[in-house]
Parts: C-alpha cells; sequence; structure tokens
C-alpha cells in the first residue's frame, strides 16, 4: 500500500490488489478528516513518515468533494511466467 501512495500508481496480482483497494481507501478517508488522532491512526499502518506526510498533504486534500472510490483497479491480463492475472491499481484524477 506503501507504494500505491508513493507513485500513485502500481502493477500487482489480482488477488493483492483487491486487498489493498480496500486499505488504500481507508487510508484517504483518515486523511480527508485531517486530525491528529486520524494521522497517528495511519502512522500505526503506514511505517513510514514520508508517505504518512504525502497522504495528509497532497493525496487527501485531492478527494476533499469526493464521497468514495479513489482507486481504481484495472486488469490487465495474465503473467507469463505462472499465468496469474495481473491488475494496474492507481489513484483516481
Amino acid at each position: 500500500m506503501t507504494e500505491l501512495l508513493d507513485h500513485e500508481k502500481m502493477v500487482t496480482t489480482v488477488a493483492k490488489a483487491k486487498e489493498v483497494k480496500g486499505f488504500a481507501e481507508r487510508m484517504i478517508t483518515l486523511g480527508k478528516s485531517g486530525d491528529l488522532a486520524s494521522r497517528r491512526q495511519a502512522l500505526a499502518f503506514i511505517t513510514q513518515d514520508k508517505i504518512v506526510k504525502k497522504l495528509f498533504d497532497v493525496i487527501a486534500p485531492r478527494y476533499a468533494t469526493r464521497p468514495g472510490g479513489y482507486v481504481r483497479l484495472v486488469r490487465m491480463g495474465m503473467r507469463r511466467g505462472d499465468a496469474s492475472e495481473m491488475a494496474q491499481l492507481e489513484l483516481v484524477e
């Protein structure tokens, strides 16, 4: 999840993408409230201070008026090596 919030886009398997999507939505919702308690909850889950700062200062204000649905999951097809279904997670503009 930290990679998604840092780069705002990532490619992974569909199963991992579905799991990360829920956590990322919750963290952005915490960032929208912006109070100290929410920041501490985010720091308890995301261990990198730089990512939490970006979440609260850059990403969350972008979605201030949006009620939900901050992350998009786009299926990309099968991986060559083991035929796992791949997906791209990206933050909605």
